[in-house]
């Protein structure tokens, strides 16, 4: 039986620049870039893992927009991850590494010059067509 993982990321916006963050050596994906986030809990909507993911990842309050900006289905060696992506604001705090290794806040031009994670790549192609962020 295929192991099924549902995720969250946040496209977190600040001054026209998305935050990216890199995945340690432990962690399965080491070293790729991803939007921050992680797994829903039972009980949760995606908005609410994301806020709370957030705060434990990252240790920043954040805004987050009702829409799903983009959701993809990738098929990993450990399992399917299904990744939906939302565009969000910093509310309050700078972002700290607890579970990353970098942070790098990128203009959506700039966001192909970083190794990203499959399943963040659709949302990354997306956001360089849009071309500007607000």
């Amino acid at each position: 039986m295929l192991k099924e993982i549902t995720v969250v990321g946040a496209i977190l916006i600040e001054n026209g620049k998305i935050l990216c963050a890199q995945r340690g050596e432990s962690k399965s994906l080491a070293y790729l870039w991803e939007f921050p986030g992680g797994k829903i809990e039972a009980g949760e909507s995606p908005q609410e893992a994301l806020i709370r993911e957030l705060q434990e990842e990252l240790l920043i309050e954040v805004d987050v927009q009702p829409d799903v900006f983009e959701q993809t289905s990738y098929q990993y060696d450990f399992g399917l991850v299904h990744l939906t992506t939302f565009i969000c604001f910093l509310k309050k705090g700078t972002p700290q590494l607890t579970e990353h290794i970098a942070v790098k806040w990128l203009e959506p031009k700039e966001l192909n010059q970083l190794e990203w994670a499959p399943a963040d790549i659709p949302a990354v192609e997306k956001l360089m067509e849009m071309g500007i962020v607000e």
